[in-house]
């Protein structure tokens, strides 16, 4: 670890390291202002790692000698999460000013051509203001010994040009000579060539045999001309669509060395993009009937393309930065157009007619394409997500549309009789074969709710290779709303108290749902909405998410595991929850499933509550407050009710029906009690609430003309401790439906103490009304036994037993 001088930004909120953390330019540390003399203090501390001579290695020892092995391992922590939020600055830092790196990057070499150009001009004018003061001198020259050699009568004669100047004069012509030909390296040569007789001819030589200044100087006016020349030829043949491999890489880095790359590197991405859009061209779509094939094609055609351009790209200018740019942006582009030319001639009436299926599988192979780019650089794969997004969401909308749809014409005609899905999956839907083993075929539901599942599956399967395009939240919303609408279908088949069973109701769009009209339908409704949030639905979700695999995967290991150990499928439905719940994303989501369920069971519960209380058949059978208020004033005697005290007739059919619930569940949810259990929880629960806030009952309880008498309280008693030793044979008490319960016992014994009564004298010892409310169970239990309709043996054995456990309490 040698001497390195970091650039401190920030410090992310942590334990206790020992890294001083930085105060903004607003002067707020934390979210907490801090005054100025703090702020200079961390200057001062920060100070210590701007030096040059700081030592990382030392610093790092002096501070953790006096740090625990726990403070070390939490200071580590501290700095790689440091780290990484750093580098996730940095990466959004470039991603937000890319283009504007991009613009300058391409003002930087345009800057530096011209400044190329400038300085060649600046050269020549100083060649030719030298060459004239050179001619101004010899003219002088020869005026002064003008006189001189008039005296001489010797023939004069021209000096002779220099080996040199020869070859100077000649260049010119065979550079237009080899123009002519086309031979484009041997007209480089003779440039370069040329270029160092311009050289040389500048430099003062001092020997005879050397070259003048002013044939340097045509020369190089003369280079000029043939290079202007040679590099239009060049562009002119570039532009050629027959020109390309090997000879455009050749003409590309001829006019590179001619000193105009800027516009070489342009004319080579605008020869592969013209060769692009004459393929492109090529193609029918209009004369292929399957999207995929257009899109295969497509696609190898563009990103092919924009592969090769890299690499022709690379090997003529290698990882110039400009180049590089330009590249990015021209790839960009082309993507750009082959996602329009994709959603219009596939993905727009793939998403128009709902096809999710074709739509995504167009994508995926055009992301499979484009993803071979990411091997040279090109990271392409976001931006094409980006532009076909919005048809695959499109799609995915008219999707979940035609599967509400679908289920609620089911609805109407589901019978609501719970069964495997058996000939289903070989219907006329087309489900696939997966289906019957991996995706719920062991599990009984209803017509409508297998459906609903098979159609979900098929859904998710579509989406699920597109996790990418993080369509994971779009998809999980858009199934909540699906579960919560066919919720509202499930509410709509329980048949309101008094209502017209046969009649059904009716939903949103005028579409009748079967009612469910007997006990065992009605489960079928609640066994539908919960296997299929508990289970069906979050198990197909979990591929939406990252890890989502391996629940499912952990999920089959566990199924085999508890097959072959014999445990029940509630506690493999339970650890399965607890797994799935481990991902983030799932357990909000399950919990909104959940909130359906628990719609659908309170609104189950409220219609049989309303039909136990204000329904019954037998007008004694329904709760009122004359139930209590005329044993006493009917003239009844105490010690008679004490001698064969019975609970009250509308809590003697809560009992029947708790137990005929009870029955139907054991033999239709085989393997799912906890349903069974919390329904009958929460029915208990919502009888003794509706009873605690029913006003009327209380007012005539607490201030009507018949007031509450010694045998009504203790009749009251006696019913209150019956639904919770109801509900303990049941093994369904709750803490909530005994806390009501104490709190309406408590307010009936006060209704009675308003009235001067002593309800200490009158009351029985509570293990009074223990036992009385646990014989009053047996001999209910007996009687269903012995009128045919009982629960199973092992139930009423389960039952006798139990009163037998709870005596005592």
């Amino acid at each position: 670890m040698g001497s390195v001088k970091p650039s401190v930004r920030h410090r992310g909120a942590g334990g206790p390291s020992s890294v001083p953390q930085s105060a903004g330019s607003n002067g707020v540390v934390n979210g907490a202002p801090v005054s100025n003399g703090h702020v200079n203090q961390l200057r001062n501390e920060l100070s210590e790692f701007e030096r040059e001579e700081f030592d990382a290695q030392a610093y790092v020892q002096s501070k953790c000698q006096s740090m625990s092995e726990k403070g070390i391992r939490k200071l580590c922590d501290d700095l790689l999460d440091l780290k990484k939020s750093s580098a996730e600055e940095m990466r959004k830092s470039v991603y937000a000013n890319y283009a504007a790196f991009i613009r300058t990057s391409r003002e930087i070499s345009d800057l530096e051509g011209e400044l190329v150009a400038m300085r060649n001009l600046l050269t020549s004018q100083a060649t030719l203001v030298r060459s004239l003061a050179e001619s101004g001198a010899s003219k002088t020259a020869t005026g002064t010994a003008e006189d001189d050699t008039k005296e001489k009568d010797l023939p004069q004669h021209d000096t002779e040009p220099s080996q040199l100047e020869r070859r100077a004069q000649a260049i010119p012509d065979i550079l237009d000579v080899l123009l002519a030909e086309k031979k484009v390296d041997q007209a480089l040569q003779v440039l370069e060539e040329g270029d160092r007789l311009v050289a040389e001819g500048f430099q003062p030589t001092g020997y005879e045999g050397g070259m003048r200044s002013t044939v340097a100087v045509e020369l190089q006016v003369a280079l000029s001309e043939r290079r202007a020349r040679l590099a239009e030829q060049l562009a002119e043949a570039i532009q050629q669509p027959f020109f390309r491999g090997s000879e455009l890489r050749s003409a590309i880095a001829a006019l590179d060395k001619l000193g105009d790359g800027t516009r070489a590197h342009t004319l080579l991405l605008n020869s592969h993009h013209e060769r692009l859009q004459h393929n492109i061209r090529g193609l029918r779509p209009s004369g292929t009937s399957y999207g995929g094939a257009y899109t295969a094609a497509l696609s190898q055609l563009v990103f092919s393309g924009i592969a090769q351009a890299s690499r022709d790209s690379v090997a003529v200018f290698g990882e110039e930065p400009a180049y590089a740019s330009e590249l990015v942006l021209w790839a960009r582009s082309e993507t750009e157009l082959f996602a329009s030319l994709v959603k219009r001639h596939v993905l727009s009436s793939s998403a128009a007619a709902g096809g999710l299926r074709a739509a995504a599988e167009c994508v995926q192979i055009a992301l499979g394409h484009c993803q071979l780019l990411e091997d040279q650089g090109l990271a392409l794969c976001p931006v094409l997500s980006k532009l076909v997004r919005p048809s695959v969401e499109q799609a995915l909308e008219a999707n979940l549309t035609r599967i509400e749809e679908s289920v609620a014409a089911l609805a109407a005609a589901d019978d609501w009789v719970l069964t495997h899905p058996g000939a289903m999956l070989r219907g006329s839907y087309g489900m696939r074969s997966s289906y019957g083993t991996g995706h719920g075929g062991y599990v009984k539901l209803s017509s409508s709710a297998h459906r609903f599942n098979f159609m979900v599956q098929d859904f998710l399967e579509d989406v699920a290779p597109l996790i990418s395009m993080q369509l994971g939240g779009p998809t999980l919303d858009g199934l909540s709303m699906l579960f919560d609408q066919y919720i509202d279908m499930l509410i709509k088949a329980v048949p309101s108290p008094g209502e017209d069973e046969e009649g059904g109701a009716e939903n949103g769009d005028d579409r009748k749902v079967r009612a469910a009209a007997t006990e065992s339908q009605q489960l079928a409704l609640l066994a539908n909405a919960s296997a299929l949030a508990d289970e069906l639905l979050p198990r197909a979700a979990s591929k939406l998410v990252p890890g989502g695999m391996q629940t499912v995967m952990s999920r089959d290991d566990l199924r085999s595991a508890t097959r072959r150990v014999g445990r029940d499928r509630d506690q493999e439905r339970n650890q399965f929850g607890t797994i799935a719940n481990r991902l983030p994303e799932l357990k909000d989501w399950r919990r909104r499933l959940q909130r359906g369920v628990d719609r659908l069971r309170d609104h189950l519960c409220r219609q049989h509550v309303l039909e136990l209380i204000y329904f019954s058949d037998e007008p004694e059978s329904q709760l009122s407050p004359e139930t209590y208020l005329n044993l006493d004033n009917d003239g009844g005697d105490p010690e008679v009710w004490l001698q064969d005290p019975m609970p009250s007739p509308i809590f003697q059919a809560l009992f029947h029906q708790l137990t005929s619930i009870q029955q139907t569940a054991a033999d239709l949810l085989t393997g799912r009690e906890r349903v069974v259990v919390v329904l009958l929880m929460r029915f208990t629960e919502t009888l003794v609430i509706w009873l605690s806030e029913d006003q009327d009952f209380w007012d005539a309880i607490e201030d009507g003309e018949n007031r509450l008498g010694p045998i009504g309280l203790q009749q009251f008693v006696l019913d209150m401790q019956f639904v919770i030793q109801v509900a303990i044979n049941g093994r369904f008490s709750s803490r909530h439906m005994r806390q009501v319960v104490n709190d309406v016992t408590a307010r009936a014994v006060t209704a009675f103490a308003a009235t001067g009564g002593d309800p200490h004298s009158v009351l029985q010892e509570d293990e009074w009304f223990l036992g009385a409310a646990q014989e009053a169970v047996r001999r209910l239990l007996e009687g269903w036994n012995q009128q045919g309709g009982s629960p199973t043996a092992s139930i009423s054995a389960q039952s006798v037993s139990s009163f037998r456990s709870h005596g005592s309490e």
